[in-house]
């Protein structure tokens, strides 16, 4: 086995460890690693994607903003440069929701092709995840204001991966006509 393969699979089991106990907010409560599993199914099977820094930090994604993990720790298993890209599409949680919102708009365009990669993906896997299983509660209105929030962010990587690009363009496309239809 490469040492690629090596990584990638610590890093599934690392992201496995981290999340273990948290779920999603649809109505199955589903485990929450199924999500950073779908970043790196759609880079790799979608996308093409190949690099295993990016792979790795589609599936570390979440570990630095929603666990104890601290990125000397990723550092010291994963190398630099991976710690770096999930850093670098990690929100501050001791900032105001709002603020971490605009900042990823911000961020977009001036974060490493990686990272951009990573942020593409974690867009279309959020939309399709509305679209097949909304959180509870969630109003049309709030799914709306997302869709369009993520769009914003995605603006600010175009260029990065025009494949990728067009899935999340059909994915929004799909999400805006299925608000639309609950408006109607």
């Amino acid at each position: 086995m490469s040492t690629d393969h090596r990584l990638l699979i610590r890093a599934a089991a690392f992201a496995a460890e981290r999340h273990r106990h948290q779920r999603r907010l649809d109505q199955a409560a589903s485990p929450y690693i199924n999500h950073p599993i779908a970043l790196a199914d759609v880079l790799a099977n979608e996308g093409g994607v190949d690099d295993t820094v990016v792979l790795c930090a589609a599936l570390l994604h979440d570990t630095i903003e929603d666990t104890d993990t601290r990125a000397d720790e990723l550092e010291a298993m994963f190398g630099a440069r991976i710690a770096a890209v999930v850093l670098e599409v990690s929100d501050d949680k001791a900032l105001p929701k709002a603020e971490r919102k605009r900042l990823q708009i911000e961020h977009a365009a001036h974060a490493s092709r990686e990272a951009q990669l990573v942020k593409l993906a974690d867009k279309i896997c959020n939309l399709c995840d509305l679209l097949a299983a909304p959180p509870r509660g969630w109003s049309r209105q709030r799914k709306q204001e997302y869709f369009d929030w993520s769009a914003r962010v995605i603006d600010g990587v175009r260029g990065v991966h025009p494949r990728l690009e067009a899935l999340f363009d059909s994915v929004y496309a799909r999400a805006v006509e299925l608000v639309d239809h609950e408006a109607a």
